[in-house]
């Protein structure tokens, strides 16, 4: 099996190195999962990071890239993704005036990563045909790829994957084949707990009460909750609401209701069988929870 090298991270260092990022990239929990993805990335197993959208699965990404210095090479998976894309193609010209060679091989993200060492970040690699999926088994377990009519592409030094999914439950999403399955390890993210979410949306609103992140953050989290939606809204949602409502000098519950249903419609989706439409159902969320604070005082 290929082994990646990598840098430096050693059971001794790899708390130091977790702090590290955090702080650098101001990242607000996430230890055990940064834990997981160092020691991974150190025992040389690529790594795919699965949740919803909007738990900061690219962040990650990037932050472990930034801060092992490895360049980082993304592509986007979806069902149009066919091998040719991630792997590349000959410019026609250019073969005409130079044959069949690396000056008229145009390299896609897979071969330029390898090339490079860089980290491949393969996001939602499950909306990639099995058949995409496939082209990476050979990069993952030996760290080399063949090029019909090129040859042995190697990968260098510091070479890694890391790939992200959402939960198969989610629309136009599908089970990664189980043979790249198999040469991943899994690290899920979840939503995080409220108090850090509030500090995420409190980073982000530096001038904002403290009335409105509780507020904002509690419809986002009930949004997760209701039997009416398939899917709630992510800490964007939160993000979002408070950075709208904060412009209003007067905030009504009707201020509340509207700018809720601004900042929310378009991130979560309405259970199959609900007739109700998407903004009475957002109405409803926030009734109740503005509805709790006001009790509550």
């Amino acid at each position: 099996m290929f082994s990646v090298p990598t840098k430096q991270v050693n059971k001794t260092n790899l708390k130091e190195s977790v702090d590290a990022i955090k702080k650098k990239f101001g990242i607000i929990g996430r230890t055990g999962e940064l834990m997981r993805a160092l020691a991974a990335k150190a025992a040389g197993r690529h790594i795919l990071l699965e949740g919803p959208v909007g738990v900061g699965k690219t962040e990650l990404a990037h932050a472990l890239a930034a801060y092992l210095n490895t360049e980082f090479v993304r592509f986007d998976g979806d069902e149009r993704y066919h091998p040719d894309k991630l792997v590349g193609h000959f410019d026609p010209p250019v073969v005409l005036e130079k044959g069949y060679s690396f000056d008229s091989f145009v390299s896609g993200p897979l071969i330029r990563a390898m090339k490079e060492g860089a980290i491949l970040f393969a996001n939602e690699i499950n909306r990639c045909p099995e058949s995409t999926q496939n082209v990476l088994l050979s990069a993952m377990d030996e760290g080399m790829i063949v090029i019909p009519k090129l040859g042995e592409v190697t990968a260098k030094t510091g070479f890694f994957i890391i790939a992200t999914q959402n939960p198969v439950e989610f629309i136009a999403t599908t089970p990664l084949g189980e043979a790249i399955k198999d040469r991943f390890v899994w690290i899920r993210l979840e939503y995080q707990s409220e108090a850090e979410e509030k500090q995420i949306v409190a980073a982000k609103m530096k001038d904002t009460s403290q009335d409105i992140i509780d507020y904002s953050v509690a419809i986002v989290r009930e949004s997760r909750l209701s039997t009416k939606l398939r899917r709630g809204a992510s800490i964007r949602g939160a993000i979002d609401l408070a950075s709208i409502i904060n412009e209003f000098e007067e905030r009504t519950l009707k201020t509340w209701i509207d700018i809720s249903i601004m900042a929310l419609a378009t991130k979560i989706e309405i259970e199959d069988g609900v007739e109700e439409k998407i903004e009475t159902v957002i109405e409803e969320l926030v009734r109740k929870m503005i509805g709790k604070f006001f009790r509550a005082k």
